[in-house]
């Protein structure tokens, strides 16, 4: 199953992927309940510096007003706690989370004001605001915040009330000192945001990768449980069909030799136990030992992962490397590691020139499963990062372009042409859309799930021509992690017999 399969359903077909900046939060905001527990950790915080100033310090500070504008807070917090009493603690939206937020930055601001503005060195607390948004909302709403931070801070650089100092002294910092530290805390402001920006993003790609890949997983496990529903529907068609046999024995012994009903009840006695000997094939379970779920031969599991990729412009070269007089083993049927090497010779066939080569090397104690393009190779600032999501150089892929020939050859009309006219050209064909850097992250969770380890590099001189260096990806198993047991293969051997 490739990556395009996974998002597609048999109803609709392929449903068009989305980029990971159109795709919304799952997160939206912080639940509403973790806004009201952090409000109340504000507000306990700057009850206890106000009166710790006014009291222990006896600093002259409005502590009237400084108090109602933490009284202010205290009742937004109180309608919060109501409201969630009412939706039960179900997530709120962007907006919902962005309005409890800029509450924060007017009050802090409003507190700032009154308490030296940019002189006081709680005004560094403005971050703390912006900084959430940028990691729980959508760009727009965060980017709001981020304007009402550097507003206010604009605001206390030129309006605040004097910072409030020991009696009897007077501490006044210069317009410089002010302004630097409006630029800190405007220069904090941003690149504090854009980090927690970044890493949300981040945890929010690889988030949806993970979901494709068990989202592939649980379509590979869904197949493998048609088997145990193609015994339990072999179970109960049988008693009909016996019963048909039977009617169709009694309509043949009652018929003439050589009548059409004669033939008729023959044909059905014959069809019947064709029936019967497939449904007894169906209802061989997995675990008896069929080597068609159980385990495959390793030249043969390689011939059924390169299958759906040939009838196009390219070569593909199946070989399987043993040590003399070795034969090749037998290897466990997972689909993890089908669809892992599938999306890996796909790449290759992408970037090949005309020859993909898909090589097993067996050893004492390992077996490696490379995959060999003549295609340019990996690029340089590429390689690097190979394996992350989201990180891909997939030019036009030829399956996709022979795919879009064939579509443009049949929707084209047959116009006859007369005299020595040439025939148009024929319609250019659509190129592909590229990846979206999925694939390779998929196909290395998927094969390193089963104990596999996945190594880059560029191929062999022979494997490249036209200047091409070529590139190959290998997979390494231990043999023991890949290969049938003796008891599964003694079984698998039985049952043939």
């Amino acid at each position: 199953m490739s990556f395009e399969e996974a998002f597609s359903s048999p109803q609709t077909g392929p449903q068009p992927i989305t980029g990971w900046r159109d795709v919304p939060r799952r997160g939206r905001g912080l639940t509403l309940r973790t806004l009201i527990v952090l409000r109340w950790l504000a507000l306990l915080g700057q009850t206890a510096t106000v009166l710790t100033a006014y009291f222990a310090l006896h600093f002259p500070l409005p502590l009237w007003p400084c108090l109602g504008v933490i009284g202010a807070s205290v009742l937004m917090n109180l309608a919060a706690t109501s409201h969630l009493k009412r939706t039960d603690n179900r997530l709120p939206d962007g907006r919902q989370t962005a309005t409890q937020l800029g509450f924060d930055i007017v009050q802090l601001a409003t507190m700032l004001a009154l308490t030296g503005g940019l002189e006081n060195p709680f005004c560094l607390l403005l971050v703390a605001p912006v900084t959430i948004a940028a990691a729980a909302l959508p760009s727009r709403q965060a980017m709001l915040l981020g304007l009402m931070a550097m507003i206010a801070t604009g605001v206390l650089f030129y309006w605040s009330l004097p910072l409030p100092w020991r009696q009897g002294e007077h501490l006044d910092l210069p317009p410089l000192y002010r302004f630097g530290m409006g630029l800190a805390l405007v220069t904090g402001v941003v690149f504090t945001a854009a980090y927690a920006w970044r890493v949300a993003t981040d945890a929010e790609k690889l988030e949806l990768a993970l979901a494709t890949t068990q989202d592939v997983l649980q379509r590979e496990q869904r197949l493998a449980a048609l088997g145990g529903l193609a015994a339990a529907a072999a179970h109960e068609l049988g008693t009909p069909l016996a019963t048909i046999q039977v009617v169709a024995k009694e309509l043949l012994r009652a018929s003439p030799p050589d009548s059409p009903a004669a033939e008729d009840a023959a044909l059905i006695l014959q069809q019947s136990e064709r029936c019967r000997t497939i449904l007894k094939r169906l209802s061989q379970r997995p675990e008896q030992g069929d080597p068609l779920y159980a385990d495959v031969g390793l030249k043969a599991f390689l011939e059924e992962v390169v299958e759906p990729h040939r009838g196009f412009d390219l070569e593909f070269e199946v070989a399987v490397l043993t040590p003399p007089g070795r034969p090749a083993p037998r290897i466990k049927r997972l689909p993890e590691i089908i669809h892992g090497l599938s999306t890996l010779v796909e790449n290759a066939a992408d970037f090949a020139q005309s020859r993909v080569i898909v090589q097993a090397t067996v050893d004492a104690g390992w077996i490696e499963i490379a995959v060999i393009d003549d295609g340019p190779g990996f690029a340089s600032e590429v390689l690097p990062r190979l394996g992350e999501p989201y990180v891909t150089s997939r030019p036009h892929g030829k399956a996709r372009q022979a795919l879009a020939a064939q579509i443009a050859a049949a929707a084209r009309p047959v116009t006859p042409f007369r005299g020595k006219k040439t025939p148009p050209k024929p319609a250019p064909i659509a190129p592909s859309q590229g990846g979206m850097g999925l694939g390779f992250f998929i196909a290395r969770t998927l094969l390193e799930r089963t104990g596999g380890a996945l190594s880059v590099g560029p191929a062999a001189p022979e494997a490249g021509r036209r200047g091409n260096k070529g590139a190959r990806v290998a997979v390494r198993w231990s043999r023991q992690s890949l290969e049938a047991s003796p008891e599964a293969l003694a079984e698998t051997s039985r049952d043939a017999h």
